[in-house]
């Protein structure tokens, strides 16, 4: 696991306090991407499913990623595709 994963998996443990917390480096598949070059960050996936979403939409369920990992997104992360679930969402959408 590279220290960038650990450190947005930390990052995202202790603010969201989540029950499921994947996070995937996908910077090899962005390989020679002159932006993620320039900032320096790298493309991630994360899959988090936590009680902190209950009741908030899409939109605010990103801001509270985005506020959380604060300047991780200025400084090791130039891509972040996010999919925030609550417990609920979760297990309703397992096949």
């Amino acid at each position: 696991m590279s220290d960038r994963v650990e450190k947005i998996r930390s990052t995202l443990q202790e603010a969201l306090t989540p029950v499921q917390l994947d996070i995937v480096d996908d910077s090899a598949a962005h390989a020679g991407h002159a932006g993620a070059m320039q900032s320096g960050g790298g493309h991630f996936s994360a899959f988090i499913v936590a009680d902190a979403f209950d009741g908030k939409n899409q939109v605010q369920r990103h801001q509270m990623v985005y506020r959380a990992l604060g300047d991780l997104m200025r400084t090791d992360i130039h891509a972040l595709m996010i999919k925030a679930l609550t417990p609920t969402e979760s297990t309703s959408t397992q096949p």
